[in-house]
């Protein structure tokens, strides 16, 4: 039994990439821009954003699938609710931590699988508004990323 728990957390967990890209192209550069905004155009004298409002709208799913898995009997929503929690950690340490350095951690990492993720992501911030973006997700970023942080790598190696 523990095998398919361990495939619920797995699957939820990879399956949040796509939840995360879907809601990042769709909601948030849609009808909820006005949250998401200031996070393309970051004010510099302000730690918190309006953005910051969706760790609460995407941790409630996590927190009642944790709640309802562990006081009743339906186990399966447990690992749902740990496989969005973890992706939500790996997002905080990725997206907040890393790429945006909202704490100054993380800063002098050189692998080329990182050096693509900062890259895809410097370029869906170079579009100010909310049309014309690209590269939404977090975890999986287009192809081309890789080969420029590889060449970028051994170009300066």
């Amino acid at each position: 039994m523990w095998q398919l728990y361990l495939f619920v957390f797995l699957a939820t967990f990879f399956g949040m990439e796509a939840v995360a890209w879907l809601a990042h192209k769709y909601l948030m550069h849609g009808f909820l821009w006005f949250l998401h905004e200031d996070h393309h155009r970051k004010d510099p004298t302000s730690f918190f954003e309006k953005n910051d409002y969706f760790f609460l709208i995407f941790a409630t799913p996590g927190i009642l699938s944790l709640a309802i898995g562990v006081y009743t009997s339906l186990t399966f929503l447990l690992f749902i609710g740990l496989g969005i929690t973890v992706y939500g950690f790996a997002y905080f340490l990725v997206h907040d931590i890393f790429i945006h350095q909202r704490f100054k951690w993380l800063r002098k990492t050189d692998n080329v699988y990182f050096r693509a993720i900062r890259r895809a992501h410097k370029m869906h911030h170079k579009h100010l508004g909310k049309e014309h973006g690209e590269c939404f997700g977090m975890l999986w970023v287009p192809f081309k990323y890789f080969v420029e942080a590889r060449k970028s790598k051994h170009a300066n190696a």
